[in-house]
């Protein structure tokens, strides 16, 4: 009976529990009117991670739990992206119509054309799952490019704040959820017998995540010293626009 109720509550923890970490960091931004020191990547990386997850679903029925957590984490990740496009910095590149990315990949100025692309991607999916999706080695594929990609969740913001030498902007709550989130599904993976995709890319993911509780500890959350002009994204931005 206490087994069947701790695996009715850690169930009910995996569905619910990632979606709601970011609850806390699209508060801030709210509050703050600025979504400056979360990087919009991770948005990026979730929802076509968790899409992506979905279609493993369909050829390897994992459990329905995984497949609710990913369904949570979409509708919580288009609440944030559109929060943080709302709240985006004045110093952000779309303010200056111009991106050194090629085709402006995941820096648009408005939110229809993000949710253009997640539409296209979808619909692509769906067409290659249709053609492919009875091959095992297909679905094997597909298994570790949606954990793969989920493992690399953490690398963009820990990339941000290599460039800015600090965690200004990025909550504390939403670090410690990552951490704790990805012990907990680690061990959640290895006790429920999950294919091995999972296993290998949350053991991946902790790690990152290890790196990034390093960096608060090293850098601290005090407001970046970078000036605009040390932003290098920005400064490309500047030069196509003056061309």
């Amino acid at each position: 009976m206490v087994a069947t109720w701790i695996s009715a509550v850690s169930s009910v923890g995996m569905a619910v529990g990632p979606p709601l970490v970011y609850a806390d960091q699209a508060v801030s931004i709210v509050r703050k009117k600025d979504s400056t020191g979360f990087s919009r990547d991770v948005c990026a990386i979730l929802l076509t991670a968790n899409i992506t997850r979905c279609f493993f679903w369909l050829g390897n029925r994992f459990e329905f739990t995984l497949l609710l957590q990913s369904i949570f984490m979409i509708l919580a990740q288009l609440a944030l992206l559109y929060i943080c496009i709302r709240y985006r910095p004045t110093t952000s590149v779309e303010n200056y119509a111009s991106s050194p990315r090629p085709l402006s990949f995941w820096q648009w100025p408005s939110y229809a054309q993000y949710i253009e692309f997640l539409a296209g991607f979808i619909l692509c999916s769906a067409i290659i799952y249709l053609i492919f999706g009875r091959s095992d080695l297909y679905i094997w594929l597909l298994g570790f490019i949606a954990l793969g990609l989920e493992s690399t969740l953490p690398i963009p913001q820990l990339i941000s704040n290599y460039k800015y030498k600090s965690l200004y902007g990025f909550r504390a709550s939403t670090m410690i959820g990552w951490a704790g989130g990805d012990a907990f599904k680690t061990a959640y993976f290895f006790m429920q017998g999950s294919p091995l995709q999972f296993k290998a890319c949350a053991i991946f993911q902790l790690s990152v995540d290890m790196v990034i509780i390093a960096q608060r500890l090293y850098y601290g959350n005090a407001p970046p010293s970078t000036v605009l002009s040390e932003d290098e994204d920005l400064e490309q931005a500047l030069a196509l626009s003056e061309e």
